[in-house]
């Protein structure tokens, strides 16, 4: 070949990796838009529970709650959170054993559209059992959300970009998270304009009255669809994972077998069962055995999929070793998320309602008129949302920064201690609503939600690319039904601390879990500057 051929065939080789890179680039900036993107609109619903709780409650349970006190509506707020994280949880396997079995882009499109439809079906809730069906049913599309998009992009980013990456995945939940909080404050100039829109195009009066009452909880449910658009994004332009695609040129991703889904069937019944027994006048004795039983029950069929994978496999891509590794590693992972969860669900995401509580009771005091007791009510909880969130964000990137600097255990340990002692100085420093309160729940949302940094580095470090979506699924989201069963235990404290602490001794109480997760840890590998398992 002459000179000039081969200078022109150097050339064209040097455009087409230049044009491969460039693709590659391109690739790995969509997905990350669209996990951020997903993660924020995650992170929105998230904060929508919280605000839009109690107005609910009052509206759905009016009758009930005439008959059986206010206490009626702590208990249900608790029947709802725990439904919403057993949702999570269940959606958390059963996505990501579709990430797994048919890829992570198509399985995440499919649970943004579930969840941002079902989100937007709760607006149309008649009954709070209806309400905590289609909660229920949008958590799954949330909770398959986040072992995607953290599969998804870990895989596509270089190693090195990891624990920004995770810092970056747990701020955009808290961005979200905050942008309810913004909006909030401007809920009663939001609800008179959307009632003279909702007039305007000529909807019935009966119909407007009912989507403005109870401070516009209906609309605010409403805006949770608005995700769904996502979906064309995500499918138009995200790449799959090269890392997945080549696991399913082995043919590694065969051997996920539907039936196996099964297991999380019976799993999602046995956490359901737990969150039954406590939502009924049943002896303590009996709610505790049947806890216990629920508990195992869940375990096991939220573990099978994987279980079942690894054991077919074990001849062809695995070993006998490699099966106890990943079961064990599940179970480290679960307890690890677990800590975090019950620390987030079961104490400081109390606070927008403590918020509202203690502005209500100033309020009253002050003799002022309904409209200024609920304008007061919307601001103290929307502010104090926003505060929690915008300490969040600052803590998610240093939760994860800091992982990488002193190792993960370390880390781990560290986020622990501040998170106990935050929590237990924002529960008891505070009897009323004002600087303080902001100050405290800013650092005490902060150390808390610093875990939601760490845990999407450190996860995804435990597992194969192969069973990488379900088992990070399982391992995140199984400590949501620790997180559910928790939150369950908050609303009967709150009854049993009352007139000695109420609200913030139950939540100091449970703010406890911190010293568990702090010597759990130190049983976890250390996986600081290790690549990505393939």
């Amino acid at each position: 070949m002459s000179l000039q051929g081969r200078q022109s065939t150097d050339g064209s080789a040097g455009a087409a990796v230049a044009v491969e890179d460039a693709r590659v680039r391109w690739g790995r900036w969509m997905a990350l838009l669209a996990a951020l993107l997903g993660w924020m609109f995650d992170g929105f619903e998230l904060g929508l529970l919280p605000l839009v709780a109690r107005p609910a409650l009052n509206d759905l349970l009016a009758d009930a709650v005439k008959t059986s006190g206010a206490g009626f509506i702590d208990v249900w707020e608790g029947v709802w959170t725990a439904g919403f994280l057993v949702g999570m949880s269940t959606g958390g396997v059963v996505f990501g054993w579709l990430g797994d079995r048919i890829g992570r882009v198509r399985a995440m499109t499919l649970s943004v559209f579930v969840y941002s439809i079902f989100s937007g079906v709760c607006a149309f809730s008649q009954t709070a059992e209806q309400f905590f069906l289609f909660r229920f049913i949008a958590a799954l599309g949330m909770g398959g959300e986040w072992s995607l998009g953290v599969a998804l992009v870990m895989e596509i980013w270089p190693n090195r970009s990891r624990a920004l990456l995770s810092g970056l995945i747990g701020a955009a939940a808290n961005v979200g998270f905050l942008l309810v909080a913004i909006f909030a404050l401007w809920l009663s100039h939001f609800i008179s304009s959307a009632e003279s829109w909702l007039m305007a195009v000529g909807l019935p009066q009966d119909w407007v009255d009912t989507l403005v009452s109870h401070q516009g909880w209906r609309l605010l449910m409403l805006l949770g669809a608005a995700p769904a658009f996502l979906t064309f994004f995500i499918r138009l332009a995200v790449p799959e994972s090269e890392k997945w695609l080549h696991a399913k040129e082995q043919g590694s991703t065969s051997h996920w077998a539907t039936r196996d889904l099964l297991g999380v069937v019976v799993g999602g019944a046995g956490a359901l069962f737990i969150v039954y027994l406590w939502s009924r006048e049943i002896p303590l004795s009996i709610r505790l055995i049947g806890s216990l039983m629920g508990l195992f029950v869940a375990l096991i069929g939220y573990m099978y999929p994987v279980f079942q994978y690894l054991r077919r496999t074990r001849g062809a891509l695995g070993s006998s070793a490699e099966l106890r590794t990943t079961m064990n590693r599940l179970l480290i992972g679960a307890c690890l998320s677990g800590v975090a969860l019950i620390g987030t669900w079961a104490s400081i995401q109390r606070a927008p309602s403590w918020a509202n509580d203690l502005a209500r009771e100033a309020a009253v005091q002050q003799n002022l008129s309904s409209e200024e007791v609920d304008s007061a009510r919307i601001s103290a909880r929307a502010q104090t949302q926003m505060f929690s969130g915008i300490g969040a964000i600052f803590g998610t990137i240093g939760g994860a920064l800091l992982g990488n600097i002193l190792g993960r255990r370390a880390t781990f340990t560290l986020l622990c201690l501040g998170s106990l002692v935050s929590s237990i100085v924002f529960f008891q420093v505070n009897d009323s609503f004002g600087t303080l309160f902001l100050g405290t729940v800013f650092v005490a949302g902060g150390l808390t939600a610093s875990f939601y940094g760490w845990l999407p580095l450190y996860l995804p470090e435990l597992f194969g690319t192969n069973v990488r979506a379900t088992a990070q699924g399982f391992s995140f989201n199984f400590g949501r039904i620790l997180a559910a069963v928790a939150a369950l235990q908050t609303g009967n404290l709150i009854g049993l601390f009352k007139g000695v602490g109420g609200l913030p001794a139950a939540c100091s109480v449970m703010s406890l879990i911190y010293l568990v997760g702090a010597g759990i840890v130190w049983f976890a590998p250390e996986t600081r500057g290790q690549p990505l398992p393939e």
